[in-house]
């Protein structure tokens, strides 16, 4: 018996879920639906309402009561069980689904959205705090000499009258608007904008202005994902460039300047030449990508010497646990023999500070892994990489996790896979790991569900988290000192996570400072500095100009820990950087500016974001501003309640030495297999 979710409807405030019924008994009298929630297990049992035939029912519910006054949860995700009660047939069965909506405006301040876990089952998600003042449109593009915006009409199946696209010059303080005509398609607008109507020279700001309730808005227009597929540039009739992007709030901006002169486009053919090497560099890299696959099929036998290998970050880095393990290793045992796997960009690093190390996707790469007897990584070696029986695979891990990984993610939305394939991949990856190291009890039950883990975990802490325990009052002035920051000034760390709608088209990513730089230079200017460490996909894409000697751009710094060490404060959002920086009992400030939207977009949370963190939360750019002179004031964070109960949970197992207790583990192995 099998019951899938097949359509929704609406009928007036109400909406109608339609479900395929497959080998379910007949009669149909007692049949009902009973939701339950996945994270309070409250339940609603609603009877069918409508019998179309023996393979197709409906019933109908109001969205609104799936939704009820719980503290400090903001969503709502109901699954679907099929409610049979009938005389020789009793029992609950799990709803599919075939069936995915786009979201549905309840209020101004909520939707519901129709989706499917990872298993296929349905879910009915409910949201309930959007921002009122924000409008999510569904397309943008620059298309016929227009700037095109396609988004919802009605709230809940009630329509949105007086529909206006709005736009603000950000340099003039002016604004004007545009009227919006209704598409066939049922509950969407379309409007446009004529390109010749825009200000020359200006930049502006899109909205809209709308009538709702009989209550007159002017909401600020978001785009929730990327602008991937988007039309963003073009080129007017009388050589006008236009560019959409957008904002670090997801807000939408308009750019009109002259096009390129001929001579300024003739200056770009060496980067079109470029491409072409590009292509053939990508060419020949998938060749060789054949060839290392073969090479790692021929046998090979360890090497005589016990023989370890580290990478951080896929070669990306010679940083992190790894390293600290690295350092420690050649101390006690340096009879051993170590080796780094690199990119080619480390190898100037590498020389520089003595370290041996093989240029991955090599030949030599290849022979050197199959024949060594360690492996010790951060992240995972790709698929292909064969692993021999004598290795034994030491995975370090690079964060306590916030964010939900592997199995846990239920929906991956990543180009070139499937939720499926995505899952096993990981799975078959993981268990490749022979031991991996984790930092509390609370990472341990997320790395044994969200990885599939079925080996050995050391709970002994982040070796690279030692640094932060051990360093001196000395060391963190000697630090100071070669990264140029001034010895009499606060230190304040900006740290945010990557967003996966930072992403524009390939190789290209956006980023814009969530707050004001010149603010923070007026108010904190003279006391404090402020260091950036953005994701390195976006660091590139940072202007600091103006700004020497009050803000520092660290993005490319290898060691984070340096980072933490000399700052007096951390300001991040969703990065997992506040587990090891509660380490140092020093000041955290939360600032998720787009909070509701990434939880409700991108990816979920382990922890209660709203209850769960060791820092108070910014919600405007005022308030981060004004919080930070507080935070500030109050330097040690050892007699905050709320913040030690958060170190003991998370912190307290670390006590500088785990750097050490892997070396041992790695040398029991050494003694134990000869």
């Amino acid at each position: 018996m099998r019951a899938i979710l097949s359509g929704l409807h609406h009928k007036k405030n109400l909406q109608e879920l339609e479900l395929e019924l497959i080998d379910v008994p007949e009669p149909f009298d007692d049949l009902a639906v009973t939701f339950l929630e996945k994270q309070t297990k409250a339940s609603i049992t609603i009877p069918i309402s409508k019998v179309l035939s023996a393979q197709v029912v409906r019933l109908r519910l109001s969205a609104s009561d799936l939704q009820f006054p719980a503290e400090g949860q903001s969503e709502f995700s109901w699954e679907l069980y099929l409610n049979l009660q009938q005389q020789n047939t009793r029992g609950l069965i799990q709803v599919e689904s075939e069936y995915l909506s786009d979201r549905h405006q309840l209020t101004l301040t909520s939707y519901y959205q129709l989706n499917s876990d990872a298993n296929g089952m349905a879910l009915f998600n409910m949201h309930t705090e959007q921002a009122q003042d924000e409008f999510t449109i569904n397309a943008i593009n620059l298309q016929d000499d227009q700037l095109q915006v396609i988004g919802p009409s009605r709230i809940n199946n009630q329509p949105i009258t007086n529909q206006r696209l709005v736009l603000k010059n950000v340099q003039a303080d002016s604004s004007a608007e545009w009227p919006i005509a209704h598409m066939t398609l049922h509950g969407l607008f379309t409007g446009s904008i004529p390109l010749s109507d825009l200000a020359a020279d200006s930049t502006q700001q899109l909205f809209i202005r709308s009538t709702v309730g009989g209550e007159d808005l002017e909401q600020r227009v978001v785009l929730a994902k990327s602008l991937a597929g988007q039309v963003t540039q073009a080129i007017t009739a009388d050589h006008r460039l236009v560019i959409i992007d957008k904002r670090f709030d997801n807000g939408i901006r308009v750019q009109e300047t002259a096009a390129p002169t001929l001579p300024q486009r003739l200056a770009n053919v060496p980067a079109k030449v470029g491409g072409a090497t590009k292509l053939l560099s990508m060419l020949m890299d998938k060749a060789n990508l054949f060839y290392m696959r073969r090479l790692f099929k021929r046998g090979h036998r360890a090497f005589d010497q016990p023989t370890l290998i580290f990478e951080s970050f896929g070669g990306r880095q010679v940083s992190d646990s790894p390293y600290a393990i690295y350092r420690l290793f050649t101390q006690l045992y340096p009879g051993f023999t170590f080796i780094w796997s690199i990119d080619r960009s480390q190898k100037k690093f590498c020389k520089e500070n003595g370290i041996p190390y093989v240029i991955r996707r090599t030949s030599k790469w290849v022979r050197t892994l199959e024949k060594a007897s360690f492996w010790i990584s951060n992240a995972r070696f790709p698929a292909w990489v064969k692993k021999p029986n004598y290795v034994t695979y030491i995975q370090t891990w690079h964060g306590t996790p916030l964010k939900k990984l592997g199995l846990d993610i239920e929906n991956v939305s990543m180009p070139g896979t499937t939720t499926t394939k995505y899952h096993a991949n990981f799975v078959r990856e993981a268990n490749r790991w022979d031991a991996l190291v984790s930092p509390n009890d609370y990472s341990t039950r997320i790395f044994r569900s969200a990885f599939g883990f079925n080996n050995q975990i050391l709970k002994v802490g982040y070796p690279r988290n030692d640094e932060l325990i051990n360093s001196t009052r000395e060391d963190v002035t000697a630090l100071k000192q070669e990264l140029g920051i001034p010895l009499d000034k606060k230190v304040v760390l900006y740290a945010p996570t990557y967003r996966d709608n930072q992403f524009a088209e390939k190789g290209k990513y956006t980023f814009e400072l969530p707050f004001s730089l010149d603010e923070f230079r007026d108010r904190y200017g003279k006391d404090a500095v402020l260091v950036l460490r953005m994701h390195y996909l976006i660091s590139n894409a940072l202007d600091i100009s103006g700004y020497e000697g009050v803000v520092f751009d660290f993005s490319n710094h290898p060691n984070i820990s340096d980072l933490y060490l000399i700052s007096d404060m951390l300001i991040t959002d969703y990065s997992s950087v506040f587990f090891d920086f509660a380490y140092l009992k020093r000041p955290i400030l939360f600032y998720p500016y787009d909070y509701h939207m990434y939880k409700d977009e991108l990816r979920g949370f382990y922890l209660d974001y709203e209850k769960d963190l060791p820092g108070e939360i910014a919600h405007n750019e005022q308030q981060l501003l004004t919080m930070i002179g507080e935070k500030l004031k109050t330097p040690d964070m050892s007699q905050n309640q709320k913040f030690m109960d958060f170190y003991q949970r998370f912190c307290s197992i670390d006590d500088g030495l785990s750097s050490l207790k892997i070396v041992n583990y790695v040398v029991q192995q050494i003694e134990k297999h000869g």
